[in-house]
Parts: structure tokens; C-alpha cells; sequence
């Protein structure tokens, strides 16, 4: 049998892929789920061909089959590498001194904010912002739990550049 594999191709190619489907199940013989054009035209050109031009002989598919059963297979991940601990001489560590913003009162002082007919009292703490008994990280932290959505914390709280109790 001649098989002209160009001509095959470019058929396929116009083919759907239940066509494929179709076309796959009666070079194999069998039925398939794969739904991939391009695999589907490769895998049924593949079998036309061996079918056409015959097969792998038997002994190299023997020898293929001793390779197989001769192989390493490993049966666990191989372990990571230790890390390397770095060098107690190149690790350099400094402490880093932060200017407080220049717009917040300093600590012990109160923001205060007319919102919604509610007087609102924010207390600033060196390290942070106590509203009605909560600690908060942040001043946007606090307006969002005043307002239900994030907003600027010195927009909100009207804090300009002087900073200050409003």
C-alpha cells in the first residue's frame, strides 16, 4: 500500500474533530476522548504509516522491552540540598530610625472628627491608634472601620501638612 502522507495530512486537517474521532477509531480500532486536533491528526497519520509501511521489528521491540525493564526507576523524590548558613561576618545588622510623620499629633494626643452627628475621638500611641477600646496600625485602618470602606486615614481625619488635633 502507498500512502501519500501530504495529501492524508492536509485532508485531516480539514476534518472536524469527530470526524477525527471517527477516523482514529478505525486506524486503532478502538475509541478515544481526546478532543485535540492536532494530537488526533499526528497519533491516526502515526498508525496509517506504521500500518502502511509495517511496524517496529520484534526483536527491536524486545530489546526496547529489556531497556524498559533495566531502567532506574526512582521510587522517592530525591532530599534538597542543605541550605549554607551565611558567613557571621557578612550579615550586618542596624537599627533603622524612622521620623514620625510630620502631619500626626505625637503621642498621648487626641484627633478628634465630626462625622455623620457622631464626635469621633482617635488617640495616637507611639505605635499605632486606639479608637473606642481597638488598637489599629494605621489611621486608614480606623476610617474603615468608621466608615465601612477604605479611605485615607489623614484625609478623613482632615490632618494637613501641620499635623494636629482638629
Amino acid at each position: 500500500m502507498n500512502l501519500n502522507v501530504e495529501k492524508e495530512v492536509a485532508a485531516m486537517k480539514r476534518m472536524t474533530v469527530n470526524e477525527l474521532r471517527i477516523k482514529y477509531a478505525e486506524v486503532f480500532g478502538e475509541d478515544t476522548n481526546a478532543r485535540h486536533k492536532e494530537w488526533l491528526v499526528r497519533r491516526v497519520i502515526w498508525r496509517m504509516q506504521a500500518l502502511a509501511e509495517g511496524d517496529i521489528s520484534e526483536r527491536a521491540r524486545q530489546r526496547a522491552e529489556e531497556l524498559a525493564n533495566d531502567a532506574d526507576l526512582r521510587t522517592t523524590a530525591p532530599k534538597l540540598p542543605r541550605p549554607v548558613p551565611a558567613p557571621a561576618d557578612r550579615t550586618k545588622t542596624a537599627t533603622l530610625n524612622v521620623a514620625p510623620d510630620r502631619r500626626l499629633p505625637l503621642p498621648g494626643q487626641e484627633i478628634m472628627r465630626e462625622y455623620k452627628g457622631q464626635t469621633l475621638i482617635v488617640r495616637v500611641l507611639p505605635h499605632g491608634f486606639e479608637f473606642e477600646g481597638e488598637v489599629y496600625k494605621s489611621l486608614s485602618a480606623v476610617a474603615k472601620v468608621i466608615t465601612g470602606t477604605h479611605c485615607n486615614g489623614y484625609f478623613f481625619f482632615r490632618l494637613g501638612g501641620q499635623g494636629g488635633a482638629k
